[in-house]
């Protein structure tokens, strides 16, 4: 039995080999050549003579890195928090309610998904002239904010609907209002569902990157992608070995937190297929 257990573990390993090694050369080759001399970085061997950590400390200085940080943190901290701000009620109505409607809004909010940023980002940057709003950190996290909530509300409502409304009937004849029951009693139980969502959408506008390159002009309002860009980006000579740097250092948390929730997130996604 264990032997066949094995076996079988093996066989599907093998299966998943391929694309495993996919998902993961990106960070490799990033990795590699992050910590190689420049002298090495076009070397055809995969690994360096010697690693050069000071690549990362000159990479935060000589681009710009830790600002671009401290913007991309802001923005997609706060983008966040406006679609969870929206999302969470929206999201409640939409599962403990029944009203006319209520099928067709919840169309619109799939449909709006098959709508990528590049299609709106000429109607957005016209808008925004007019009203004198480019090259403002607030109003790409607005557009991040608008541009993940569909997809939040979708999520969430299918979470809450699995929330037996017992529990919270029962919180009704104890004398507690509505907001009390909700705050108490419904939100701690749906807090990994906010969680995950919360994740997708700091990760969403974390890598972000057509709004941003279109809407962001002076430098010090730059996130990070827009500043990675920004060290290939009309030069003769790319620092490579400074440009991967800064993309690993700007890829890998995300990436391991992403992994760590993964199972959360699938939870999320799937809650409420079968009810």
């Amino acid at each position: 039995m264990i032997m066949q257990k094995l076996q079988k573990s093996i066989v599907i390993w093998l299966g998943l080999l391929p694309v495993f090694s996919i998902t993961l050369f990106p960070f490799v080759v990033m990795g590699t050549t992050s910590i190689k001399p420049q002298a090495e970085v076009f070397s055809t061997s995969w690994f360096p003579s010697s690693i050069a950590w000071s690549n990362f400390a000159e990479m935060w200085t000589a681009t710009g890195f830790g600002r671009a940080l401290g913007n991309s943190l802001y923005v997609s901290t706060l983008a966040t928090a406006m679609t969870l701000f929206i999302a969470i009620p929206a999201g409640y109505a939409l599962s403990r309610y029944r009203f006319t409607g209520r099928g067709s809004f919840k169309r619109f909010l799939l449909i709006t998904q098959m709508l990528s940023p590049i299609v709106l980002v000429l109607g957005l940057f016209r808008i925004l002239v007019v009203f004198d709003a480019l090259d403002d950190a607030h109003v790409v996290a607005l557009l991040y904010a608008g541009f993940n909530t569909a997809f939040a509300v979708w999520m969430l409502e299918s979470y809450f609907s699995t929330i037996p409304k017992d529990l919270e009937m029962a919180s009704w004849m104890e004398g507690a209002s509505r907001l009390t029951t909700m705050r108490r009693v419904f939100l701690p139980m749906a807090v990994p569902a906010i969680v995950v969502t919360a994740l997708f959408t700091f990760v969403n506008s974390w890598n972000e990157f057509v709004l941003a390159l279109t809407l962001l002009r002076a430098e010090e309002n730059y996130t990070l992608p827009i500043q990675i860009l920004s060290i290939v980006s009309g030069r003769y000579a790319v620092d490579w070995h400074l440009v991967m740097a800064a993309a690993l250092c700007a890829s890998l948390p995300v990436a391991i937190v992403f992994s760590w929730m993964q199972k959360y997130m699938l939870k999320g996604l799937t809650a409420g297929a079968v009810k």
